[in-house]
């Protein structure tokens, strides 16, 4: 199973958004399964309050798993995280035309070739094309970081 599949199971047995990008990237971050549905469990809903979905939040925290802090730079690994955050959001914005919860769930999104991959697999719920296209965006990030 690969790590979209994943990411698609872990939200169809019901963890939300956040907890299911995160987990998928478990291997990379170095966070156990139980600590990635943990840390992500306040944040799905836009964090219960209809604001950041809760697929970007997960995205953003693996990204920033992936870039870690140097402690001797905290200002620099800082900008270099928040341009990441940033950049990451402004991608999902040109996708979706939104990056908050509330919005989102009552927009017409369903997967289409704007959004590859949850479209290669078939997907119909639009949360799962949100974590999907997610978790394409971090892949985009990480091959140019590579």
């Amino acid at each position: 199973m690969n790590r979209f599949e994943k990411a698609a199971e872990y939200h169809h047995k019901g963890f939300n958004c956040c907890q299911s990008v995160l987990a998928a990237y478990a291997d990379l971050t170095g966070l156990s399964e139980q600590a990635c549905f943990d840390l992500g469990g306040g944040f799905g809903a836009g964090a219960q309050t209809g604001e950041l979905c809760g697929a970007i939040t997960g995205a953003v925290m693996t990204l920033g798993m992936l870039t870690p802090v140097d402690p001797s730079d905290p200002v620099g690994s800082k900008r270099r995280t928040g341009a990441l955050a940033k950049a990451f959001q402004n991608r999902f914005r040109e996708k979706f035309g939104e990056v908050r919860c509330r919005p989102l769930l009552k927009a017409d999104i369903h997967a289409d070739d704007n959004t590859p991959v949850a479209r290669d697999m078939g997907l119909t719920n639009r949360c799962d094309v949100m974590i999907i296209t997610a978790m394409e965006i971090v892949e985009e990030i990480r091959a140019q970081q590579a």
